[in-house]
This record gives C-alpha cells, sequence and structure tokens, in this order.
C-alpha cells in the first residue's frame, strides 16, 4: 500500500461526482478511476475533476492491484452484489446509504468485511458535518444532560424516488444522525411509523417515524416529499440543556438553550395525585459553538483512509448501517400493521463494538 491511498468510485449519477471531486481533493488518496456503465456519464465526472481514468467494467476496476478501495455510489439494491464483489477482491469499501436493501444481506456484507480484515464503511454523510461532531462531543461530555427527546424534520418538494418510499429515502440520514450522536447508538426495541400517499404513487410520500429509547427517551423522525419549504432541523433535549440544529442556518447552525422545565421530585404526601408535581422552569442563557467550515465529505474520505491505515473500524462501521437497516426494516412492518408498534431485528450484530 502507498503513502497515498488510491480508490475507484463506482457509480457516476447523483452521488458520485460528490464522491469524485471529494476524493479528487484529497491530500490522502488518489483517485485512479470512476466506473459507470454509462461511459460518457463517467467522463463527464472525469473531466470535472481533472481528467482520471474511466472504465463500464466493474471486473477491470476490481483486477487491478493497485486500487485499495472503492467508494460505492450505486442503488440500494446493488449494494450487496457490487460491495461483496470488492471485499471478494480485497478491496476497502465505503458504500452510500443505506448500507444495504435489507438487513439480511447488509449483515452478510458486514461479516465478510470483518473475516477478511477490510474496512466496510457506511457513507453517513451528515456524521461527518461539522455541526453533527459538536453534538456528538456535547452529548459526550455530558453538557445536555440525560437525552429526554429528539426531534428530526426532514421535509422538501423533491424528487419522488422510483424504487424506495419516502422513509427509506430520506429518514436514513436522520437515523444515521441519531446512532451516531447517542453514546452506544440507538437502541429502539420497537419502531412505530404512519405513512401516507396522497399522490397515489404506491409509496409513502410523507412519514412519521417513532421509536422509544433509553430511560424513557423518545425520538421522532418527519420526513416529506410533498412540502413546499424545505426544512432540516433536529431538536435534542436534555436534563441540563435543549440543542436545535438548524441546518440551513449557515449563520447559526447549532444553539444551546439553558432553558426547560425541571421536573423534582413528587411530595410524598401527595404521590398519587399528579397535580401536586413540583416543577420549576430554567430560563438561563443561549449560546452557540463556534464551528469550523468543512465539507463533510471531506471529513469522510479522511475517517475512511485513517480507518485502513489505523485497520480499525471507521465511525460510521457496517455496525452503524446495521442498526439503521434494522429500524427501516421495522418502519415497513409498523406500516404493514397501520402503525401499530413492531420489534427491531436485533439478531444481526447491530450492537456497537
Amino acid at each position: 500500500m502507498t503513502e497515498r491511498l488510491n480508490v475507484a468510485v463506482v457509480g457516476a449519477g447523483y452521488w458520485g461526482p460528490n464522491l469524485a471531486r471529494n476524493f479528487a481533493a484529497s491530500s490522502e488518496w488518489d483517485l485512479a478511476v470512476i466506473c459507470d456503465l454509462d461511459i460518457e456519464r463517467a467522463q463527464q465526472v472525469s473531466d470535472r475533476v481533472g481528467g482520471v481514468p474511466v472504465s463500464a467494467s466493474l471486473d477491470e476496476v476490481l483486477a487491478d492491484p493497485a486500487i485499495d478501495a472503492v467508494a460505492i455510489a450505486t442503488p440500494a439494491r446493488t449494494h450487496h452484489s457490487v460491495v461483496m464483489a470488492a471485499l471478494a477482491a480485497g478491496k476497502h469499501v465505503t458504500v452510500e446509504k443505506p448500507l444495504a436493501d435489507t438487513v439480511e444481506r447488509g449483515h452478510e456484507m458486514v461479516e465478510t468485511a470483518r473475516a477478511e480484515g477490510l474496512v466496510l464503511m457506511a457513507d453517513h454523510t451528515y456524521c461527518y458535518t461539522p455541526a453533527v461532531l459538536k453534538i456528538r462531543e456535547l452529548i459526550a461530555a455530558g453538557d445536555l444532560g440525560d437525552i429526554l427527546f429528539i426531534d428530526s424534520v426532514r421535509i422538501n418538494l423533491g424528487l419522488i424516488q422510483p424504487d424506495v418510499d419516502v422513509f427509506w429515502d430520506l429518514a436514513p440520514h436522520d437515523l444515521s444522525i441519531i446512532d451516531f450522536v447517542l453514546p452506544g447508538g440507538i437502541d429502539s426495541a420497537t419502531v412505530s411509523a404512519h405513512g401516507a400517499d396522497p399522490l397515489r404513487t404506491g409509496k409513502s410520500c410523507i412519514g412519521y417515524l417513532a421509536m422509544p429509547l433509553a430511560g424513557g427517551a423518545m425520538a421522532h423522525v418527519h420526513v416529506n416529499w410533498l412540502s413546499p419549504t424545505k426544512i432540516r432541523q433536529m431538536v435534542i433535549g436534555g436534563t441540563k440543556r435543549t440543542l436545535v440544529w438548524d441546518d440551513l442556518n449557515p449563520q447559526q447552525r447549532l444553539s444551546v438553550y439553558d432553558r426547560g422545565v425541571d421536573l423534582a421530585e413528587q411530595s410524598k404526601a401527595t404521590t398519587t395525585d399528579a397535580r401536586a408535581a413540583n416543577i420549576s422552569y430554567r430560563l438561563g442563557d443561549t449560546w452557540a459553538p463556534a464551528l469550523p467550515e468543512k465539507e463533510a465529505l471531506s471529513n469522510m474520505t479522511a475517517e475512511f483512509a485513517s480507518a485502513i491505515r489505523d485497520r480499525r473500524e471507521a465511525r460510521t462501521d457496517g455496525a452503524s448501517g446495521l442498526r439503521v437497516l434494522s429500524i427501516l426494516e421495522a418502519a415497513k412492518g409498523s406500516l404493514g400493521r397501520d402503525g401499530a408498534p413492531y420489534p427491531v431485528d436485533t439478531t444481526h450484530g447491530t450492537d456497537r463494538t
């Protein structure tokens, strides 16, 4: 393995050009080739990043011993076959969300990578934004206290996907962020999901997902393809402070509020009367953490290289991808039960290690 790692970008559609641009600009990587069945599309991406080689043959790319890793940006239904071929060729892999189209296939990918001693990284891009990295840091330091609730909204007048519903299209972003910032990752035992298809597309275009968290906390995710306004916001409430992340506000993406409700121990003489609870309100300061200006994908490519060199799991490893998949599959099951809670599959080794 050379000092700079060689990477192939597989898929030159929507996400592939962003990957190619960041790998080409990285001091850690040499962008070796762009692979796509549409060779003209691959060439267009190549021209924008300095004219790297292009190929329409995945087999030829994977057979090149100079290539250390592949970055996969193809439809979710193809992830399993492409990742397994890359791992069989001895390549490290990063793959865009979701990790796979089923938990079972994702589990096979994760176990194969571990058995071969290769890095399998979920490209949960939002986890590498300066804002989300800061949220993780604040929660780990105990600045918010015990987490009481998480509310996440991701709505926009967006493209209705032909192969997946709004949960599988948008919710992986929010779920991967929640999994990343919570110590130990998402640990929900059940999921409740409600979806609507007012356009009669045959899939949910509007979705609401609720998950109980440890200690009585609750996480709620709202996703929507039909909103005329664009909102990307997450509110995380704790026993000490509440944090608001507004991804569309570049002047102040993060705000931390030292205000909320303090629920003291109820009077022992009136424990049967809920009205006797002693409730007080905190009205403290609001502050905005300083954030560096750095593109998330630049951080992601650096983490991918670091994980390979250090022979360790990436911060968004295959197990985190499996946890997100488990929630999505449980949401699908809940939709089939008209929103009734559906158990999360924990039989495929989704625990954080």
